[in-house]
């Protein structure tokens, strides 16, 4: 599965990390302003705001998982099995399907603000991208450097969630999500101090036990507390080196392994990628599983004015510098 997450330093930085059993292909890809976008049911874009993240580029459409525009506003998709709903074209709404709901916001909106506006008029509808990619079901985080929000579309309709930790997982619904937290109040970074009973003499037995209770599982609602709390706790310095660091940090508190998620007839999760965003720079950092170095592509250093996506495949293969 995914978790995303946003970050404030010096600069505004979102990310997240793409867990799942194998690639589609991803490509670092930047859009430029004047790339046209087609979109099934609202028709064409030829200018807007250039954009870059993580896709899949299929039939020259770029199919995003998390990306970021120019003006620094971020969104990224999550899985959402099981909860995500999506309905026929509704008359007299802005009928986006789902896999065009990044590049349609990111096209257009410069603020959490701007993209709020957009959201209260739209449908999210069941159209797929084709036979071979089916609608795939999720929900979405949307950020800048002031505010984050989570949206949804549910049986129920469109929701959406002001998300004032700035952390999204998968499933349940946000709002379980955010009320989730309140069963772990006690958590604190500090040693544990003895509230079993004042009858017995417990005591801390070592340095390190900050965290006491932090769950460690790799389940949704599980890294929605670890990535809550170690996020919420964060201190780095605010370079962007410091802040990108600490990021990949923040990140790596719920980073899969593979051999710890068997999904059966001998298949793992792992962390396929994770990414942070320096949304203020325009700079999209990423690592791969087999990488860990960082990676980067600045969206400042393409032909942003242009019509034709710039594409980068990730780096893989770890990188080690011998120091001798």
């Amino acid at each position: 599965m995914c978790t995303a997450a946003t970050y404030k330093t010096e600069d505004f930085y979102f990310g997240r990390t793409l867990d799942y059993e194998f690639s589609y292909g991803d490509e670092i890809t930047v859009t430029p302003r004047n790339y046209p976008f087609e979109f099934r049911s609202m028709g064409g874009i030829k200018e807007h705001y250039a954009m870059v993240g993580m896709a899949h580029v299929a039939d020259n459409f770029p199919l995003y998982y998390d990306a970021m525009n120019e003006r620094g506003l971020c969104v990224a998709g999550l899985n959402f099995v099981g909860n995500a709903h999506y309905r026929d074209v509704i008359p007299g709404k802005d009928n986006v399907a789902q896999f065009e709901l990044i590049p349609w916001l990111l096209a257009q909106c410069g603020t959490v603000r701007e993209a709020r506006a957009l959201l209260e008029k739209i449908n999210i509808t069941n159209i797929p991208f084709s036979d071979k990619l089916p609608c795939a079901q999720l929900h979405w985080i949307v950020a800048d450097k002031t505010e984050a929000i989570t949206v949804e579309s549910v049986e129920e309709g469109i929701r959406i969630y002001d998300n004032p930790v700035g952390v999204l997982t998968n499933n349940p619904p946000f709002d379980e999500q955010l009320f989730s937290l309140n069963n772990y109040m006690y958590l604190s970074p500090d040693n544990p101090q003895n509230n079993f009973s004042d009858k017995l003499p417990l005591r801390a037995y070592s340095r390190g036990m900050g965290a006491m209770g932090l769950p460690g599982d790799l389940s949704s609602q599980s890294r929605f507390i670890r990535a809550a709390f170690v996020k919420m706790n964060s201190l780095s310095g605010s370079s962007d080196q410091e802040s990108v660091s600490q990021f990949f940090h923040i990140l790596g508190a719920v980073d899969q392994q593979r051999g710890c998620c068997h999904l059966g007839e001998g298949k793992y999760e792992i962390t396929i990628y994770t990414s942070c965003c320096n949304a203020d720079k325009g700079i999209y950092y990423y690592n791969t599983y087999e990488n860990h170095q960082i990676s980067a592509v600045d969206m400042h250093r393409e032909q942003l004015d242009g019509s034709a996506l710039a594409r980068y495949k990730p780096i893989t293969g770890e990188q080690i510098k011998f120091q001798n």
